[in-house]
């Protein structure tokens, strides 16, 4: 039925499309009508075909969400009932290794992670009352006395720089923003101020340093205050940990060297590709390392990865992050160098849980039938003296330990961690015993100096 009044404009795409032309304009023909009505029909459709894809996207979620709940629960009752009253005997088995694996319950997961990370340190929660007590007057006296210049002339050392309220200030303000909790006026800003406090007094060999806070956060969600500062103390006092924390340059490129060895077999061609593009694992591995993943994932997924890394030690940390190169593989080998290195430091806010575990689950940890502790521990390195740089002054000691001027093959051989080591004054060249004993002759124990 045609309309008769014309003062008022279409309500909607119907009587756009199925309206006839205003009286003093050519009408429509049969052909047009036709058409504009299959348009329309198309439309419709298309919009009905997207409305049910996301009610069928919905319904899934929802399905695969209250399977996850039913797993949680139903897993929760096992770990309640009979892993943690018998942690000791039952903690290795395969049963809990693979009940871990798929995700420890978020209502007990700070138990879990305490009775994994240990109290080697034999920290109560009294001797936290007392390093709190000597944070706070710390704090107290650095609000007192003037700027941090005037403690330098004043003799303060670099710790005590570094557990300054406005150091720890600034770090808590830059953790988990999105989440609006540790932030000044959060309900968790004073707590997480405490911990990293007592703990710059607890270490004032290592002092704060940044990304402590992100440890310290992930455990204060988890913890109760005491508890939370005793596992901190524990997790940071880890061999890896206190490696990267206290930047021991030499432990830090044998975890790079290791690393690398896993990263060729698991990734040859992204291996390459960072190779081509002189991208080492310390543009990436320290800052992963240093906050756990948890500033770099999604914080569930982190607190999956820590539940991983609490069971399997620093092996997981590693593994992880080849999970990672291998879940975005496919992106990192269309990229340069920048473009790789920004990604890396800050991965996708989506990253899938499920696509991550898949892509760990299937990295191997074993290389020549060693795992990833004889892999690291059996690296030793030559220190190369001489004002040269770069491959001349590694072509020229390999040169006095071969007895040979043919040694560009035997260097491709000794893993990628030559880039990152040249980049040092004096450069250094990690081996491991195999290549040692084959290509140098020399003893795995015996350290070479040219």
């Amino acid at each position: 039925m045609r309309r008769k009044n014309l003062e008022f404009e279409p309500l909607s795409t119907t009587a756009l499309i199925l309206e006839d032309r205003p009286p003093n304009l050519p009408a429509k023909s049969e052909e047009e009508s036709q058409r504009h009505r299959q348009e329309y029909s198309e439309m419709v459709a298309g919009a009905k075909r997207r409305e049910m894809k996301e009610a069928q996207k919905k319904k899934r979620q929802m399905k695969e969400r209250y399977r996850q709940e039913e797993n949680i629960a139903n897993s929760m009752v096992i770990w309640n009932t009979e892993i943690l009253p018998n942690w000791e005997s039952m903690r290795n088995t395969r049963r809990v290794r693979d009940l871990w694996w798929q995700g420890v319950p978020p209502s007990i997961r700070g138990k879990v992670w305490s009775l994994a990370i240990g109290n080697e340190l034999n920290i109560t929660p009294e001797l936290y009352t007392i390093f709190l007590s000597r944070a706070k007057e710390k704090w107290k006296s650095f609000s007192e006395t003037s700027s941090v210049n005037e403690n330098e002339e004043c003799g303060v050392s670099l710790a005590d720089r570094e557990s300054s309220l406005d150091l720890i200030k600034l770090d808590i303000s830059r953790t988990f923003p999105s989440l609006y909790i540790f932030q000044k006026g959060g309900p968790y800003h004073d707590l997480l101020h405490s911990v990293l406090g007592a703990y710059t007094c607890y270490r004032p060999d290592v002092g704060y340093v940044q990304g402590m806070s992100f440890i310290a956060a992930v455990l204060i969600l988890n913890l109760e205050e005491a508890d939370a500062f005793i596992a901190f103390a524990n997790l940071l006092n880890k061999p890896c940990q206190m490696a990267f924390f206290r930047v021991d340059h030499d432990l830090m490129l044998k975890y790079f060297a290791a690393f690398e060895v896993f990263f060729e077999e698991n990734l040859p061609k992204l291996f390459q590709h960072f190779q081509n593009n002189s991208l080492t694992p310390d543009f990436y591995l320290i800052d992963w390392i240093f906050t756990l993943y948890s500033k770099s994932l999604p914080l569930d997924v982190a607190c999956r990865v820590w539940d991983v890394f609490c069971r399997d030690g620093e092996e997981a940390l590693f593994r992880t992050g080849l999970g990672i190169l291998r879940l975005y593989q496919d992106v990192l080998l269309q990229m340069d160098f920048i473009h790789s290195a920004q990604f890396l430091s800050r991965l996708p806010e989506n990253t899938p849980a499920h696509a991550l575990f898949s892509c760990i689950a299937n990295t191997q940890m074993i290389s020549n039938n060693r795992r990833w502790n004889q892999v690291r521990n059996t690296y030793i390195y030559i220190f190369i003296s001489g004002n040269e740089s770069g491959n001349d002054v590694i072509d020229a000691a390999a040169t006095t330990v071969l007895g040979s001027d043919d040694v560009s093959e035997t260097l491709k051989r000794c893993q990628s961690s030559l880039s990152t080591l040249t980049r040092t004054s004096a450069g250094q060249l990690w081996l491991s015993p195999d290549v040692l004993n084959v290509l140098f002759e020399v003893s795995p124990n015996e350290p070479v100096s040219c």
